[in-house]
């Protein structure tokens, strides 16, 4: 009786090697897979932008200063190809605020961003070129019955084309130089337009 409990006993304190072993043949499970960063963050917005301008130095609304900001969303079409992406605009919106109670205004349209000299610098220098309208608090009578310090833009909205040279920081952040104008394309008895020049920086998500 004593024999037998010494191998019963022996044999339970073998099980844990022998269950280890044949682990060890059949190999170890699978690593968890790592967690891989989506393309595109579960949201629509693609980059905000905030900066600054001198308002239209040559017209009668010079010698005054707006800030800018403006949401850009994710391209509605995704191309693999960086030739053809290039094509492919996000959808804008954005606004700009005159500190001295000249004309301000809101717009939306579309933005396209092309890489310059991609292969040699990194994708870091852009050019970008924006379309679409506006709507503003500006003048829109005669200019001969202008308000002082007040553009004569003829009709409300207006067109907006835009255009920024930009540089990227990082993964996230760049900065731009910009120039936008406004304008009814002659289409109103007035059109002596808006165009103001400055600068942003932007984050990209």
């Amino acid at each position: 009786m004593q024999a037998i409990c010494s191998r019963l006993v022996a044999g339970i304190l073998a099980l844990p090697v022998v269950c280890s072993a044949q682990a060890a043949d059949l190999g170890s499970p699978p690593p968890a897979a790592a967690y891989v960063t989506p393309v595109q963050p579960l949201s629509i917005v693609s980059e905000v932008r905030i900066g600054g301008a001198v308002q239209d130095p040559g017209s009668a609304e010079k010698n005054t200063n707006a800030i800018n900001g403006e949401i850009l969303f994710y391209k509605p079409v995704v191309s693999l190809d960086p030739f053809w992406q290039a094509f492919v605009a996000r959808p804008t919106v954005g606004g700009s605020y005159n500190f001295d109670g000249r004309t301000s205004y809101a717009y939306i349209g579309l933005t396209w961003t092309v890489d310059l000299f991609p292969q040699t610098l990194n994708n870091r220098v852009f050019l970008e070129g924006f379309f679409g309208a506006g709507a503003h608090n500006g003048y829109t009578g005669l200019k001969a019955n202008a308000p002082a310090g007040f553009n004569s833009l003829g009709c409300n909205p207006l067109f907006r084309e835009a255009a920024a040279l930009g540089y990227r920081l990082t993964e996230h952040w760049s900065i731009m130089a910009t120039v936008e104008h406004m304008s009814n394309a002659g289409l109103c008895h007035e059109n002596r337009g808006l165009t103001n020049f400055g600068g942003k920086i932007g984050y990209t998500f």
